[in-house]
């Protein structure tokens, strides 16, 4: 006979929803920033490609884990 089956839970829990879906969001925010500042005060021929790939990875990461977090704090299950 097979055992029982184990219920499917959250890693995290429930209530760091909304504390996690802020925390994220700000700093991927933050992140977004700093991109576009860099964007804006520095010539063609300054830039770093591995930067730019690397910040806008960064702020992508934490934007989408915040939005993610954010539809979960609000009930909308994904």
């Amino acid at each position: 006979m097979a055992p029982p089956a184990k219920p499917i839970t959250s890693p995290v829990s429930d209530a760091w929803y909304p504390t996690l879906a802020l925390l994220m969001l700000s700093i991927g925010l933050v992140v977004t920033a700093s991109f576009f500042i860099y964007e804006a005060t520095s010539s063609k021929r300054n830039r770093s490609l591995a930067k730019e790939l690397i910040t806008g990875g960064v702020a992508s990461v934490f934007l989408g884990f915040g939005s993610l977090f954010l539809l979960l704090s609000a009930g909308v299950y994904v």
